[in-house]
C-alpha cells in the first residue's frame, strides 16, 4: 500500500519542478537578499530576522527566536499529532567585513556562502510559499528552524539548544544544505575538531634555545601528528584544515595556529587520537620552551538512521526517480545533533557547486529546482507516513 502511495508522489514529482521553476523570482530574490546579510558564527541576528519577516508575510502564526538566537516558523498541520522539523544554518564561515555581494549571472549565482548555507536559508524562508503555491495540506505540525551557531566553534550550540529546550514533539527532520544536489547523509562518523596554538613566550631564552619561531614549532607538532599511526579499519583520518602564523619576511614569528579534524567510525579511535595530540603539545612545549597549547572545542558521536532506514529508502527513491546519483556521505553537521536525540533525519544538498568556501563561492541555477523538488517530495512522504 505505501509503495503505491509513493507512485503518486513519483508521478507528481514532474509538476513540482515545473511550478517550482514557475517561483524562481521569488526564490533567488530571497537567495540574494538573505546571501548579502552577513552571517558570521555568532553574528546571525540579522539574518536570522530576515527569514522570520518572510514568515511573517508568508503568514505564519508562530513566528519567534528562541534563547539561543535561532529563528522558528510553525506551519500548522490538520492534526497536528507529530512535528516535522526541517532546519538550515543560517551562519557562514565568512567575516562580516568579506564583501557579501551576490552576483547573479544567467545561470548561476556567485557570493560568500551562497553555497554553505545561503541558499538553504533562502528555501527555508520561502518554504511557506511554495506549500501555499503547490496547495499541500499537511497532516503533521512544520516546524521551520534557522539555526545559528552551527559552524566551527559555534559547535551546533544552536541546534542543540532547541532540541533540548522546544515545547514540539519532533518525529523526524530534514537539514539543509546548498551543496551538492544528490548529497544524501544518515549517519554521522566520530569526530574532534579543535587548534593548536604555538607561541613564543615573551621571557624566551634566546641564549640557551637560539633563534626560535612559532611557525617550526608548529611543524615539529605536525610532523608528530603524521606520525601517528591511524587504523585502516575502522576508517580513520586526521584532517589539517588551515594553517596560519607570522607578519612578515624578516620578523620571527612569535604564534601560529593549526586548525584540525579527526574523523573515525569509532569513537574510541577518535578520542584515543585526540589523547595523543594533546600529549604531543606537552611534549613539545617541554622540550622546545614554547607554549604549545591544544584546544579542542567541537566533537561528534557516531551513529545515525540504517541504510534500509524507510526515511532513508523514500529519500533515495525520489532522488533517482528525479535522475539524480545519490552521492551517500556521512556527515558531522546538524545531522549529529539528531542523531544525539534518536530522531531520523536526513541532510540533504540542493543544487551543484564550485569553489566552495572560497569568496568566489558558486552554485548553478538550474539544478536547484530538482533539489527543492526532492525536499518537497520527501516532506511528503513524511508526512503521509511512508517513513515510519
Amino acid at each position: 500500500m505505501a509503495k503505491d502511495k509513493m507512485q503518486k508522489i513519483y508521478r507528481r514529482l514532474p509538476d513540482i519542478e515545473k511550478r517550482l521553476r514557475e517561483m524562481s523570482e521569488i526564490l533567488l530574490a530571497n537567495l540574494v537578499m538573505v546571501g548579502e546579510i552577513p552571517a558570521p558564527t555568532f553574528g546571525e541576528e540579522q539574518r536570522v530576522q530576515f527569514i522570520l519577516d518572510r514568515f511573517n508575510e508568508a503568514g505564519l502564526t508562530e513566528c519567534s527566536t528562541d534563547e539561543a538566537g535561532n529563528g522558528i516558523g510553525v506551519l500548522p498541520g490538520s492534526d497536528n499529532e507529530k512535528s516535522i522539523l526541517i532546519n538550515a544554518h543560517t551562519d557562514t564561515i565568512f567575516s562580516a567585513k568579506a564583501d557579501h555581494t551576490m552576483q547573479v549571472n544567467t545561470d548561476s549565482i556567485t557570493g560568500t556562502g551562497v553555497a554553505d548555507n545561503s541558499l538553504g536559508a533562502a528555501l527555508l524562508a520561502t518554504i511557506p510559499y511554495i506549500i501555499e503555491e503547490l496547495d499541500i495540506k499537511l497532516r503533521h505540525r512544520l516546524v521551520l528552524l534557522a539555526g545559528v551557531k552551527s559552524l566551527g566553534r559555534g559547535d551546533l550550540k544552536g541546534i542543540r539548544f532547541f532540541l533540548d529546550n522546544n515545547p514540539f514533539d519532533i518525529d523526524s527532520a530534514i537539514c539543509l544544505e546548498g551543496v551538492e544536489l544528490g548529497r544524501l547523509s544518515y549517519n554521522s562518523i566520530g569526530m574532534l575538531r579543535g587548534e593548536i596554538i604555538c607561541r613564543v613566550p615573551e621571557s624566551y631564552d634566546w641564549t640557551r634555545f637560539g633563534d626560535a619561531s612559532a611557525i617550526l614549532t608548529l611543524n615539529e607538532v605536525i610532523n608528530k601528528i603524521n606520525d601517528l599511526r591511524l587504523p585502516k579499519r575502522p576508517r580513520t583520518s586526521v584532517v589539517m584544515g588551515s594553517i596560519s602564523g607570522g607578519s612578515s619576511f624578516n620578523t620571527i614569528a612569535r604564534e601560529s595556529s593549526l586548525r584540525f579534524e579527526v574523523r573515525s567510525e569509532s569513537q574510541e579511535v577518535v578520542d584515543e587520537i585526540g589523547e595523543r595530540i594533546e600529549e604531543i603539545g606537552i611534549e613539545i612545549s617541554s622540550k622546545k620552551g614554547d607554549e604549545v597549547q591544544v584546544d579542542i572545542f567541537a566533537r561528534r558521536s557516531p551513529g545515525g538512521i540504517d541504510f534500509s532506514h524507510p526515511l532513508t529508502r523514500c529519500a533515495r527513491n525520489i532522488i533517482q526517480e528525479l535522475g539524480i546519483e545519490p552521492r551517500l556521505a556521512p556527515s558531522i553537521s546538524e545531522l549529529s545533533a539528531f542523531i544525539d536525540k534518536k530522531i531520523p533525519a536526513l541532510t540533504l544538498g540542493l543544487t551543484k557547486g564550485d569553489n566552495l568556501h572560497k569568496e568566489n563561492e558558486t552554485i548553478k541555477i538550474d539544478p536547484i529546482y530538482k533539489g527543492i523538488t526532492q525536499i518537497i517530495a520527501t516532506l511528503l512522504a513524511i508526512d503521509g507516513g511512508y517513513c515510519d
